[in-house]
């Protein structure tokens, strides 16, 4: 049984959910604070200027209340997130198992909050993976087919629909192999922009670009 979390970082670097592993699981207070946000969405669209400063947010207020409205245009099931059946489900299936920050019904649908930036299109692949899991699990509890989870950025008020495509279900696959594969530390990562903001950085011990350009190397 996978937790949703380890599936996601195993899918973004096995290395890092090692150490993630040795300390405190708990999210700290920063990524709380954006998760919040994606439960005030009606009262997020009609805020001021100065309460939307106050806010963990990326956007100035007039963008992020431009791109809240764009959201709400063309997401089919906005309201639906903004009033989930259910909110932090534990959900429990076959072979993983997580909080879906809200669960929707009519038909059922999962959805996780990022505390991050999406890419431009479509989500991240850790994330895919996180949604995959997180549909999984509710279909298996629930005992119908799940083809869609969403992944919400309420930082930048974004909300991506993620599709059970094959693509997307052989990547949580690979996420279940690496996870299976973890006995000790993983190899690090080379070359990689993930190293630069890792929280792990130096106790991994790997050499970021930052630090190579110090060195001369």
């Amino acid at each position: 049984m996978f937790a949703f979390s380890d599936l996601r970082l195993a899918t973004y670097c096995p290395r890092k959910l090692y150490y993630t592993r040795q300390g405190d699981r708990e999210p700290p207070d920063e990524v709380t604070e954006v998760r919040a946000l994606a439960f005030r969405y009606p009262e997020l669209l009609d805020a001021s200027d100065a309460e939307l400063r106050g806010l963990p947010i990326d956007l100035p207020p007039a963008r992020y209340r431009d791109q809240l409205r764009r959201t709400r245009e063309h997401t089919d099931r906005f309201d639906a997130l903004c009033d989930p059946a259910e909110r932090d489900a534990f959900l429990s299936g076959k072979a993983c198992r997580g909080i879906a920050h809200k669960v929707l019904q009519g038909p059922p649908e999962p959805s996780l909050v990022s505390p991050g930036t999406p890419p431009k299109n479509g989500v991240w692949e850790p994330h895919a993976v996180w949604a995959v899991a997180a549909a999984k699990a509710l279909a298996w509890e629930g005992e119908q087919p799940v083809a869609r989870a969403f992944v919400e950025y309420p930082k930048v008020g974004v909300v991506r629909a993620v599709r059970m495509t094959g693509g997307r279900k052989a990547a949580f696959q690979r996420a279940k192999r690496t996870l299976e594969a973890i006995d000790g530390p993983p190899p690090r990562l080379r070359d990689s922009p993930k190293c630069e903001s890792c929280e792990y950085a130096s106790e991994c011990g790997v050499k970021t670009r930052s630090l190579r350009s110090l060195l001369g190397l």
